[in-house]
């Protein structure tokens, strides 16, 4: 049978805009995909729905989908989008009336069943993450454009291979496969040298969009359309393979897929094989995103210039030390950056940036007050006193939390024995029946509902595999790690993943070896009084930590300066090891 091509068109809210023309033009493709939802995309959609109840759903995509309509329609391309976020029938409704308004004949579904913000008093959106046989069911019955909510991200690619190919929840090896082609897929240039590690060894000043060629066997072969620039290798593969994952078992609604079966092979350029990959009927529980607000956040960054950094920075923290204690915040935290150099030629490199936050749920304690004792400063401080912008009264920040209720079809009392306790705050767990109904409502409005699945697997960590043999001993240099490995990082709530991986068998007998959890917390100062656990992945030759904790409540909470972890992996690849000179 012929390969489904799937590309993906959007990685996020407020992707490239012109990407869906491309996709549609630049060579032969059967659906696209938009993935625009992320843990925080879910808060921002939640406060515009608290101003306007009709929106709730990514206004950017009827505007891009305006231009591409037709053209989509003419050449038979099928659009799968989660772009519906909390609102996806008046997405839906939307695309319908443009489609009218333009005289194009398209058959626009959507799926729904995952809004539980009613069981979830208190939040401003409780989603749960869907999988893909909604989707199925929709292109089933002749659906051009298929609208979904909170689905997983996958579950954008999952879906639409099920329907084309016939696959049963029960085929799990091919739904793995798919998934992991899916994960490949959902953040768009990623895959093809965005955010890469080895960035140099291609063009990557605009990288094209990248697609799956999946195979009625679940393996599939990553690509892109000719003449679009960026690069598909086995690294930009297995980087993408690593973002925001875990151990060897990745769980989610339609299949748990495991990643340590997984299979890399350059076919040819631009062309990466997937293959191998072992599939296991998905947990009993589907997760529920809890987005609720925090409380009132407020910050002023002090620039500090020249001689005397550190005292300047004292002396700023002893004399705002009154006003806070007057009203003293639930959270106050000081940073002092050290940009500056000596004997510098700028004034900008002469400086250094003090940063102050404070949070309560109060927004009269992190505002006026602070903010007024900060700017009084201004002719009575150090000298040269300046900040990079006037402290404001305060903004108010979310919380991103996860529980778990039964798989669809199943209602129950939630307790706290069905919650992830590790990253759940038990206070929150409701006490009401939580009932999730996956339904697929087809473009001529009948509702089929999606059955509860017949088998489900409790997850439970995969043992170790056995380490490789170590290289044998030899001579070494003090280098950055990144001289020999690449890594990328993300976020899951208030923790973080960092993927590591090696380029060469003999790179990944030492990485194996050397890399290992306490190493980790040693060059990753904020991480020695976290829990930090290690997965070996042999088949990428990769090893994924998972730091727990470290991103505090959640990407919305900005609990650190980097608070969706992006950059820690190329933090890690900055720090100095003793590094065997065969390697370098």
């Amino acid at each position: 049978m012929k390969p489904l091509r799937i590309g993906n068109f959007s990685g996020f809210y407020g992707d490239r805009s012109d990407a869906l023309r491309e996709m549609l033009t630049g060579g032969e493709v059967d659906v696209l995909t938009g993935d625009y939802l992320a843990e925080l995309t879910m808060l921002i959609l939640a406060r515009d729905r608290l101003k306007d109840p009709s929106a709730g759903y990514a206004r950017t995509f009827p505007r891009r989908l305006e231009d591409c309509l037709g053209l989509a329609h003419e050449r038979g391309v099928r659009i799968v989008t989660n772009a519906g976020g909390l609102n996806p029938a008046g997405l839906a409704g939307e695309i319908r009336r443009l489609a009218d308004r333009l005289g194009i004949p398209v058959r626009v579904a959507h799926v729904e069943g995952d809004d539980l913000t009613a069981a979830y008093p208190g939040t401003l959106a409780a989603h749960a993450y869907l999988g893909g046989f909604g989707i199925a069911e929709c292109l089933r019955a002749g659906a051009d454009v298929v609208v979904t909510g909170r689905v997983t991200d996958a579950a954008l690619v999952t879906g639409p291979a099920a329907a084309h190919f016939g696959w049963r929840p029960d085929d799990h090896d091919r739904l793995a496969g798919a998934v992991v082609a899916g994960h490949v897929l959902e953040c768009g240039t990623q895959a093809t040298g965005g955010n890469y590690a080895f960035f140099a060894e291609g063009d990557v000043r605009r990288p094209g969009f990248p697609l799956a060629e999946i195979h009625a066997d679940g393996s599939s072969v990553i690509t892109k359309h000719p003449g679009t620039g960026g690069f598909v290798d086995v690294g930009t593969v297995t980087a993408q393979l690593l973002y925001e994952t875990g151990g060897a078992r990745y769980a989610g609604p339609d299949v748990t897929a495991r990643l340590d079966t997984v299979r890399l092979a350059q076919e040819g350029p631009d062309r990466v094989r997937i293959e191998g990959t072992r599939g296991e009927a998905p947990p009993p529980t589907l997760k529920v995103g809890l987005n609720r607000l925090g409380g009132f956040r407020n910050e002023v960054v002090f620039v500090l210039t020249g001689l005397d950094i550190e005292a300047k920075a004292a002396l700023v923290r002893e004399q705002l030390a009154d006003a806070l204690a007057k009203s003293p915040p639930g959270e106050v935290r000081w940073e002092l950056v050290r940009t500056d150099r000596a004997d510098a030629d700028t004034e900008e490199t002469a400086s250094a940036l003090l940063r102050l936050v404070v949070r309560d749920p109060d927004q009269q304690v992190v505002g006026r007050a602070l903010s007024g004792a900060a700017v009084e400063l201004a002719l009575a401080s150090y000298p040269g006193f300046h900040v990079l912008a006037p402290p404001g009264k305060g903004a108010p920040y979310g919380v991103f939390e996860d529980v778990y209720v039964p798989h669809v079809g199943a209602t129950h009392r939630a307790g706290a024995s069905d919650v992830d306790t590790d990253h759940v705050d038990t206070d929150h767990v409701p006490t009401a029946h939580v009932s999730v109904s996956h339904v697929a409502v087809l473009h001529d409005g009948r509702r089929v509902p999606v059955p509860p699945l017949r088998e489900t697997r409790p997850l439970a960590a995969v043992p170790d595999p056995p380490l490789p043999e170590p290289l044998p001993p030899g001579p070494t240099r003090r280098a950055p790690l990144g001289l020999v490995v690449g890594a990328r990082s993300g976020d899951k709530g208030g923790n973080a993943n960092v993927g590591v991986w090696a380029r060469s068998e003999d790179t990944w007998r030492w990485l194996a070896h050397t890399l290992t959890a306490d190493t980790f917390r040693q060059l990753i100062p904020e991480s020695r009084e976290l829990p930090v656990t290690r997965h070996l992945l042999p088949n990428l030759r990769a090893v994924n930590f998972v730091v727990e904790g470290i991103l505090g409540a959640g990407v919305a909470a900005q609990a650190r300066f980097d608070p969706q972890a992006k950059a820690l992996g190329e933090w890690l690849r900055s720090r100095h090891l003793d590094i065997p000179e065969a390697l370098l």
